[in-house]
């Protein structure tokens, strides 16, 4: 899910993060200056997508053991001055497992998945594009099922995103040793199983 593209109302109630996490609130949602802000629905095409990507992820970080997943609705705070998001997906290697808590990733994800849905596009490629980018998170997909693209952009050593690359149709983590995926999966959307053990130049 993605948060709406209007900006909360004005006058709404303001809340700590603190109070949003242990607080009464829609689990959807997110908090953006001290107020909860509601998550658009999805639509089927990007739950698919979600459900997918999950699988992938998870079957590669169980075989290698090199992170955990989480994903909406659990919550990222990148920085303490940045909002509390609610990634499609995120992936936290293991030296940065210190910061996971019990509902929140107190810090950047080592890589965030974003999942565009119609109407989210500008947040997506917006807003969160630029906080996830400043916050510090080093790798950042964009998925749009309904157009079929995927983008995969990686931070320099400056702080910008730069897009990433592909090997014909092949992508490269340069987080996640060892991962790499062809794009024509997230359109196909295979079984999973065995999709990673194979030879990617074949």
């Amino acid at each position: 899910m993605t948060q709406l593209s209007e900006p909360p109302a004005t006058g709404a109630r303001r809340v700590t993060y603190e109070e949003f996490l242990c607080g009464d609130f829609p689990a959807h949602s997110e908090w953006v200056d001290g107020e909860v802000v509601p998550m658009v629905g999805v639509s089927g095409l990007h739950n698919e997508m979600g459900a997918f990507l999950i699988e992938l992820l998870r079957g590669f970080l169980q075989a290698t053991n090199i992170g955990r997943l989480r994903y909406e609705p659990f919550q990222m705070k990148p920085a303490p001055d940045q909002p509390g998001r609610s990634p499609d997906l995120m992936v936290i290697l293991n030296e940065h497992l210190h910061r996971l808590h019990d509902l929140y990733l107190e810090g950047a994800a080592d890589v965030v998945v974003e999942i565009v849905s119609p109407g989210t596009e500008a947040v997506d490629r917006g807003t969160k594009f630029y906080e996830y980018e400043a916050g510090g998170v080093p790798e950042y997909w964009l998925i749009d099922p309904h157009r079929e693209t995927a983008e995969f952009f990686v931070r320099d050593d400056a702080g910008h995103y730069r897009p990433t690359t592909l090997e014909g149709t092949v992508f490269r983590s340069t987080v996640l040793p060892g991962f790499w995926l062809r794009t024509e999966w997230l359109w196909q959307r295979p079984a999973t199983a065995g999709l990673l053990g194979g030879d990617a130049s074949a």
